[in-house]
C-alpha cells in the first residue's frame, strides 16, 4: 500500500497520424515520468481512450509499458466496467503479470443504488488476485458512490485498499476520509483539489496534468504529505491554469495538447473525442512556454 502513496500518472495512449498505437511515443512517456519522480503509472483508464482500443492494442499498450518500465515502478490496471460479471471474468481471465493493483471504476450509465454498487465491488473483489483501488467518478459515470458505500466496502473486502475520489467534492472527500480506516488510501482523483485534500488526509493523487509537469506536480504532493502547505501551495498557484486549460474541451485532448508542445506524443486522439481546437492549443502552448521561462529564471 506504501506504494500509492505519492503522485499517480494516468497515462495517455499516444497514437499517430493514422491513429494507430504510437509504441516509441509511449516509451517515452514512460521514461520521461519514470525520470521526473512519479510514484506509479495507471495504465488503461480513462484517460488511456481504453474505450476505443482494442483487445490487442490494450495488449500492444500494457507490454509496452511493462517492458519499458522494467520494474522499476509499480504499475496499476484500469479493470471496470457496468457489467459485473464481464469484469469478474476479465480479471480472472486477463494475465495481470506486472502489475501491482487494478484500477475500477464505479458502474456508469446503468445508475445502480448504493447497495447495487456494494454488491458489485464484493462480488470484484472475490474475483480479483490483485488489490483493488476504487473509482469514484459521478461526473462519468453518472452515480455518486458515497462515502459511507466506500467505508463499507472498505470494512467488508480486505483487498479493496483504497479509492480514486473524482467527485470535486472537498467536503465529501473529507468526510470519507473520516470514515475509513487510517490505512485505507484516499487518493484525488481531481487535479484542482489534490492538495487539499492531502492536506486533509488523503495518500495522493492518479493524476492527469502531473503528466505534463510531472517532476513540479510530484514536488507538491510531497511537500503537502510532510504538511508544508505554504511550499506546496506555491506550486500549486503555479500549475492551476492548466489544469483548468486540459479539461476545458474534454481529457484526454487537452493534456495531448499539452504533451505535443512538450514533444512527447501527437494530440491525436478517436472518434468520437477531437483534438482540442487551435484557440485552446494556443492557450496551452503560451503557458508551456511562460512555465518553462519563469522555471528557467528561478533555475538562474
Amino acid at each position: 500500500m506504501e506504494a500509492f502513496i505519492g503522485t499517480g500518472v494516468a497515462m495517455v495512449t499516444p497514437f499517430k497520424e493514422d491513429l494507430s498505437v504510437d509504441v516509441q511515443a509511449l516509451k517515452n512517456l514512460v521514461e520521461d515520468q519514470i525520470e521526473n519522480g512519479i510514484d506509479y503509472l495507471v495504465v488503461l483508464g480513462t484517460t488511456a481512450e481504453s474505450a476505443t482500443l482494442t483487445i490487442q492494442e490494450k495488449e500492444l499498450v500494457k507490454s509496452t509499458v511493462i517492458k519499458q518500465n522494467n520494474g522499476r515502478l509499480p504499475l496499476v490496471l484500469g479493470v471496470g466496467g457496468n457489467n459485473t460479471n464481464a469484469v469478474c471474468e476479465e480479471l480472472q481471465n486477463t494475465n495481470l503479470n506486472g502489475f501491482s493493483a487494478i484500477l475500477s471504476v464505479s458502474p456508469f450509465y446503468n445508475k445502480p443504488t448504493q447497495e447495487g454498487i456494494y454488491r458489485h465491488f464484493k462480488a470484484v473483489s472475490a474475483a480479483s488476485s490483485l488489490p483493488i483501488i476504487l473509482y469514484n467518478v459521478p461526473g462519468r459515470t453518472g452515480s455518486n458512490m458515497l462515502p459511507e458505500t466506500i467505508s463499507r466496502i472498505a470494512a467488508d473486502c480486505e483487498n479493496i485498499i483504497g479509492v480514486k475520489e473524482a467527485a470535486g467534492d472537498i467536503a465529501q472527500a473529507m468526510k470519507l476520509i473520516s470514515l475509513v480506516p487510517e490505512d485505507f488510501l484516499v487518493i484525488s482523483g481531481d487535479d484542482m483539489i489534490t492538495l487539499p485534500m492531502v492536506l486533509a488526509g488523503g495518500k495522493g493523487v492518479i493524476s492527469v496534468i502531473a503528466q505534463g509537469f510531472p517532476k513540479e506536480f510530484s514536488e507538491m504532493v510531497s511537500l503537502g504529505l510532510e504538511g508544508k502547505s505554504k511550499e506546496a501551495f506555491k506550486i500549486h498557484y503555479e500549475i492551476a491554469p492548466s489544469i483548468e486549460m486540459i479539461f476545458a474541451e474534454g481529457n484526454p485532448a487537452g493534456i495531448k495538447s499539452l504533451l505535443q508542445k512538450k514533444s512527447l506524443v501527437q494530440n491525436n486522439v478517436r472518434l468520437p473525442l477531437v483534438e482540442a481546437s487551435e484557440g485552446l492549443a494556443q492557450k496551452i502552448s503560451d503557458f508551456v512556454n511562460q512555465f518553462r521561462v519563469s522555471h528557467i529564471r528561478k533555475a538562474g
